[in-house]
Order: structure tokens, then C-alpha cells, then sequence
């Protein structure tokens, strides 16, 4: 064979073998399984947007005692990112995925709103509990069961109360962060606004206000007697915040705040900081309001356009309220003492048995040695206990809050001792 004729062999064989592999590879295409999958780089030019971290938290510009240098809100590290992340839903599906885990808390002298957080644990306001060990839970369904209040961080007017049955309980709602949320984004708030259970608003964040050591959501969302203690949602359906209060009609419109929902994560896990003595409502008070107007929590019934005197009588409240946890330890405390030290008798009837330090003729048994630091304790904690309390009404007299009414918190609460008060 020629040199010619091999050389147009080997290109005719080099075309075949051209074709059979296009001819193979448009078969393989036709027949090969639809898989739906995408090349590495198509999918990720096909992925949402990354969210854009929230710019560095400052306190408002406001020169006001309220306004304090705090220290960083902590930020749980669990999946606030993941959350902020989650697409937004319908909102009507939105809502009624999370209105179920929504529910009413009633007690003998108040009326707001709480949300679960785990199967028999749900968070509220302070202020809604009011200082009672226990409470009704009224579902959207109309079901009740009690409830025990387990923690309270008064500062940040949260409240943690936990139930016996959790298998009866809905879904409970995720939590997402409040320090992700941006000026402008929607909000949903569900609760019970005069006791109208499974009520919805929507509104949008306003701005994140530093106000003592709590972070606080503004929102213009409505907010009403009754919704304290309810969840401020963002359209995924994460929780951002818990409401709290509302600016009264008079005083200024659309002006309502939630505390954000890293400080409730921080009192479920105990790592809020110690009490500073600025509350939500005090410290928004002092900022926005004038000294004649006042916020108040939305849980309340105050009328508008709030009194001194009614400002004094919340602030006496909620003062009181702190005075009755440390009561109540001292309490176990002075059961044990009494069961291992105390031999004799105590004269007289006391609500608290450690009232009779107050009676100079109340304690006639004796302490045997080895008891007297342990004695001399009890007697250091109920004497912090009355100076406190004796601070807290005279700062009430002084705004002229009634006694009757001072006299009232102080029944609530078993402070109401006239040896506490002399």
C-alpha cells in the first residue's frame, strides 16, 4: 500500500471514531435519568441572597439617665443566622402555623398574652404575672390548664412559666433574633388585646432601642392592653421579641416596643446579668415622655395620659415584686433553720414566719451553739428585705401614691407587715 492511500485510511478511521462519539454522547443525553441536579457552580448562582449582617447596635441619642453605657446584648449561639435566613411565607399560613402555640394568661388580678417555647414551657411579661406563683393558661381553643411560674428577670419584665401537661401543648414557635431585624422590615404581633384572644396586628420595625440593659424592638404594630407578654413576629414566623408597652394615645401613635427575644433566650438558659434597676417601661418613660405622660405595659389597664401617681404606684409594684423572690427564699431558708436549730416556741401569727424577727416578743425559744451564724443571717436578709421595702413606700408616698393602694400591692405579694414598714 502506498504511502498516499495508508494516510487516507487513517483519516477515514480517525472521522468514524469523531462520529460514534457524538452519536453516543446525543444518546446518552436522551436516555439518561432526569435528575433535576445542576452543576456545582449553577447552583450556587441559583441560592438566595446572603442576609446582610445588622450594623453595630448603639443606644439612641438622648441625653437621659435611661440611656446607660450597657454592655453588648448577648447573642445565643444557637441559629439566629439560619433563621434570619428562612424564606418569608404567606402571611396568612404564617399565622396560622404560629397562632396555636399563642395563648392568654390570666390571673386574679391581670390579663396578657404568652407563647410556648418548648413543649411545657412558655415565656410572658412580668408584669402580666404580677407576682403570683401561679396563673391560667387559656388555649386557642378554649382549654385551660395552671400554670407555675418558674423564673422572672424583672428588668428585662420577662417571665418564664412552665406546665404539668406538655403533651397537650401545640408546636411551640422557633425563635429567630432581634438583633438581625432591620429598620422596615414587617412584623406580625399576635395576643389577646382586651382579652380578645387570637387577635393579630402588623406593623414594621422602627428601630432597635438600647434603653439600660435591654434591647428593645420598636414597632409601630399596634399594641394593647392585653397583648404583653405575646410574640413579636417576623414573616417567617421566627420570634424577634416579646411585647411589652406601648407610647399611650395622647401621647404619641404608632410607638410600641418588644424586648428582644436574645434576653428571653438568656433567662432560659441563666445567663442574664445581674438586676440594674431600669425596667423596660421606667426607662422608656424617661427617654420619649415628658415628665407628665408615660408609657405603660400593654398588659395593664392604666387609663392614658398616666399620673406621678401612677408611675409611682408601677414602680412600687414592681420593686415589691423583686422584695417577694428574695421573701421567698428567705422563707426555705428559715424552714431549714428552724427543723435543725431553733428550740422554743414563736408567739403570735405571721404570714412569714421570719416576720417575728420584727417582734420583740415573738422569738422566745433559743439557738444553740453552732447556730448563731446561721441565725444571724436570716436576721441580715429579713433586715435588707424591710430597709428596701421601707425605701420603696416612702418613694411611693412621695408621689403621692395612695396608702390604700400601697397597702394593696403589699397584700399581694405577703409583704403587707405593719413590722416591715416601722
Amino acid at each position: 500500500m502506498t504511502d498516499d492511500a495508508a494516510a487516507r485510511v487513517k483519516l477515514a478511521a480517525a472521522v468514524i471514531v469523531a462520529v460514534g462519539g457524538i452519536a453516543a454522547a446525543v444518546w446518552y443525553s436522551r436516555t439518561a435519568p432526569a435528575t433535576g441536579e445542576q452543576p456545582k457552580a449553577a447552583r450556587e448562582s441559583t441560592q438566595g441572597r446572603p442576609v446582610t449582617p445588622a450594623l453595630p447596635l448603639e443606644p439612641p441619642a438622648v441625653s437621659s439617665p435611661a440611656t446607660l453605657a450597657s454592655p453588648a446584648p448577648v447573642v445565643p449561639a444557637s441559629a439566629p443566622a439560619a433563621a434570619a435566613e428562612t424564606a418569608a411565607l404567606p402571611l396568612e399560613d404564617m399565622i396560622s402555623r404560629a397562632m396555636p402555640a399563642v395563648v392568654r394568661v390570666e390571673t386574679s388580678s391581670a390579663l396578657g398574652s404568652g407563647f410556648f417555647v418548648a413543649p411545657a414551657t412558655l415565656l410572658t411579661n412580668v408584669h402580666v404575672v404580677s407576682g403570683n406563683a401561679t396563673v391560667t393558661i387559656r388555649f386557642q381553643d378554649g382549654r385551660s390548664t395552671p400554670g407555675r411560674v418558674d423564673a422572672m428577670a424583672p428588668d428585662y419584665d420577662l417571665a418564664v412559666v412552665r406546665i404539668a401537661d406538655a403533651d397537650a401543648v401545640p408546636a411551640p414557635l422557633p425563635l429567630g433574633s432581634a438583633l438581625r431585624t432591620r429598620p422596615g422590615q414587617d412584623v406580625v404581633a399576635l395576643g389577646a388585646p382586651l382579652g380578645l384572644q387570637n387577635t393579630v396586628t402588623r406593623g414594621i420595625v422602627s428601630a432597635l432601642r438600647q434603653v439600660g440593659p435591654v434591647m428593645l424592638v420598636q414597632t409601630d404594630a399596634a399594641i394593647n392592653p392585653g397583648n404583653s407578654g405575646g410574640p413579636l413576629l417576623d414573616r417567617s414566623g421566627h420570634v424577634v421579641g416579646i411585647t411589652t408597652m406601648s407610647v399611650k394615645p395622647g401621647v404619641g401613635q404608632g410607638l410600641s416596643f418588644a424586648v428582644a427575644i436574645e434576653h428571653a433566650e438568656a433567662l432560659l438558659e441563666g445567663r442574664l446579668p445581674a438586676s440594674s434597676g431600669v425596667t423596660p417601661a421606667g426607662g422608656i418613660n424617661q427617654v420619649v415622655a415628658p415628665p407628665s405622660t408615660a408609657s405603660t405595659p400593654s398588659g395593664s389597664a392604666a387609663p392614658a395620659g398616666s399620673s406621678e401617681r401612677e408611675r409611682g404606684l408601677a414602680a412600687f409594684e414592681q420593686t415589691v415584686s423583686q422584695l417577694a423572690q428574695d421573701a421567698d427564699r428567705l422563707d426555705d431558708h428559715w424552714k431549714s433553720f428552724a427543723a435543725s436549730c431553733y428550740q422554743g416556741r414563736i408567739v403570735g401569727t405571721f404570714d412569714r414566719t421570719w416576720f417575728a424577727f420584727f417582734d420583740p416578743r415573738a422569738l422566745q425559744g433559743t439557738v444553740p451553739t453552732g447556730c448563731d451564724a446561721a441565725f444571724a443571717d436570716l436576721r441580715s436578709s429579713a433586715n435588707r428585705i424591710r430597709d428596701r421595702l421601707r425605701a420603696a413606700d416612702e418613694d411611693a408616698r412621695r408621689a403621692d401614691v395612695y396608702p390604700g393602694a400601697r397597702r394593696e400591692v403589699l397584700r399581694r405579694f405577703r409583704l403587707d407587715y405593719a413590722g416591715l414598714l416601722q
